[in-house]
């Protein structure tokens, strides 16, 4: 008879991607990398100054191609051997497809795909190169990073929420759990489903009883496998 494991969701942020060496604007006061973040990183700024934004993008997407997955990525990936494990990520880079995780969603985007900047369409694989400008999509609009800004809809939304819904375990690493909407996903879980927080800093869930674990995302992920793996 086939093992019908539990189904783990894990909500991923910035944190754990951070130890690999991807900076993030989450501390920083509103700079990423130097930039405001409204500047890079919203629907206006994209109107304002185009040009910026998609150097900015072709940074980043140099700057995946540097990295590597942490033990945080490959932990998640290897809890597959004990559960059904799907990961709802904030995060727009590859590292959980590179450490091998097979069932990922993606709330922001994608930096290694570029779509349409008309609407939503037309989603291309691009890898680390740069999208040049002038370079066109299918329907003929300037290509733009496939990235969900400020001032858009997050399409995937009600999906992790569906996702999210139907968990026996809920783990939340690297996120503060202070961006919405991905913030309300955790609302979504059911009232007996166990929640792990995997966060350096104190955050709290008002209403849910979680089991917080106040350490980088590489440690608590270790922490975490021992402690879900070995229960009895």
């Amino acid at each position: 008879m086939a093992t019908t494991f539990k189904k783990l969701v894990a909500l991923t942020g910035a944190g754990i991607s951070a130890e690999s060496g991807i900076n993030t604007f989450r501390d920083s006061g509103g700079l990423w990398e130097q930039y405001d973040v409204m500047e890079v990183a919203s629907i206006d700024g994209w109107r304002k100054n185009p040009q910026l934004v998609q150097r900015f993008y072709n940074e980043r997407r140099q700057q995946l191609a540097e990295v590597a997955p942490n033990a945080a990525h490959h932990i998640l990936a290897e809890l597959e051997a004990h559960f059904d494990v799907t990961v709802v990520t904030q995060n727009v880079d590859n590292l959980h497809e590179r450490a091998q995780s097979s069932k990922i969603l993606h709330l922001h985007g994608e930096l290694t795909k570029a779509r349409s900047s008309v609407d939503s369409s037309g989603v291309v694989d691009i890898g680390y190169r740069p999208i040049e400008w002038g370079e066109k999509a299918s329907d003929g609009s300037q290509l733009r990073p496939h990235i969900v800004w400020f001032g858009e809809a997050v399409p995937m939304i009600g999906k992790a929420a569906d996702i999210v819904a139907k968990a026996d375990i809920l783990v939340v690493i690297g996120t503060s759990l202070n961006v919405y909407p991905a913030a309300g996903l955790v609302a979504h879980a059911r009232n007996n489903t166990p929640i792990y927080l995997v966060d350096p800093s104190e955050i709290s869930y008002p209403g849910r009883n979680m089991t917080m674990i106040r350490e980088k995302a590489t440690s608590g992920m270790e922490k975490l496998k021992r402690m879900l793996v070995e229960q009895p």
